[in-house]
């Protein structure tokens, strides 16, 4: 009889802990500085967000939040470190949208994105917009396609390098338009939208964000952009469905990962305070003038995202046969 009370009596308090440590958990963190580690260099789109969201964080943290850039290898590297870090909310991951097909492109990686990595959010996503070298003689969507059907293989387009999301996009743009346009991969943003503005390639299916000041500038010309609504940052530039493809959405993301055994308290507070930064008015409205869309969603729904988009693009690459490398 008493080792059956004092086994209830452990269940008791196993079970109060459950229930009541979660929140004083969450309030206990962070006890030191929380590293931002950036997959990629900085200028692009992940770092934009990220340092965006740095001083916001760091008051409803309490702590410094540091913005760390680990290039190499399509963000593999900084994922791998992360992968192998303490589970403690202290070291966390921002990617974007190609963390989705490192799968297709990295086939021995180190880490397990299903496992050992935990999405928190999906902070923020946009669309990718088509631009042109204004040398290219179309000035619509339309006229684009019409141009490139009349002269197969003439014009290039570029990529930050195999399974990004310029490279998947401008894929299933050749898929679904019926056309061909040769790839020209780029170890990075900033060769790529060289050569763009150089005129060595033709087009570019480019982030909202990065495309934005070369566009103004009239340094390129937009013509379409991916998203299943117009952002307002592109109000004059239709999307591809509204020219007569109406099945073609993709949008770029932003999001956030941990260490895969981090504790769910710890996260649900990220998520939280991220989601109360990103529906600040001002910050939104940064976002929007950016081409950006704030999201914070759970960590579920960042989880469906990326599983939808790996086998999306998983299809894509073995009905095309892509060359991934």
């Amino acid at each position: 009889m008493n080792k059956r009370l004092i086994l209830r009596s452990a269940a008791a308090v196993a079970l109060a802990f459950a229930f009541g440590a979660g929140p004083a958990l969450a309030q206990a963190w962070p006890t030191k500085p929380v590293r931002l580690v950036v997959a990629f260099p900085p200028g692009g789109i992940v770092d934009t967000v990220a340092r965006q969201l740095q001083a916001p964080l760091q008051a409803a943290l309490g702590q410094p939040v540091i913005v760390d850039n680990r290039g190499g290898a399509g963000g593999t590297v900084a994922a791998g470190e992360v992968a192998r870090s303490a589970p403690d909310g202290h070291t966390l991951l921002m990617v974007f949208d190609s963390y989705a097909t490192y799968p297709l492109v990295y086939p021995k990686l180190s880490f397990d994105i299903a496992k050992d990595l935990l999405p928190v959010t999906q902070i923020a996503s946009n669309p990718l917009v088509l631009v042109v070298n204004p040398q290219v003689q179309a000035q619509d969507f339309k006229s684009f396609v019409a141009l490139l059907k009349a002269n197969p293989g003439k014009y290039n387009y570029a990529s930050v390098g195999p399974g990004s999301s310029n490279h998947l996009t401008a894929e299933l743009f050749k898929a679904t338009t019926g056309t061909f346009v040769t790839h020209i991969p780029y170890r990075g943003g900033g060769p790529a939208q060289q050569d763009l503005l150089g005129g060595q390639v033709q087009m570019m299916f480019l982030s909202a964000v990065l495309a934005q000041p070369h566009v103004q500038a009239g340094k390129l010309r937009a013509l379409a952009q991916t998203g299943a609504q117009r952002v307002s940052a592109y109000a004059a530039t239709p999307t591809v469905a509204e020219s007569g493809y109406k099945d073609f959405v993709v949008n770029s993301w932003v999001g956030l990962l941990a260490p895969a055994a981090t504790p769910r308290p710890v996260v649900d507070r990220l998520q939280a305070e991220i989601r109360r930064i990103v529906s600040e008015p001002a910050f939104a409205a940064r976002l929007q003038g950016q081409g950006l869309t704030g999201i914070a969603g759970t960590p579920e729904q960042f989880a469906a995202v990326i599983a939808s988009e790996r086998d999306k693009w998983g299809r894509l690459v073995k009905e095309r046969n892509l060359d991934m490398e």
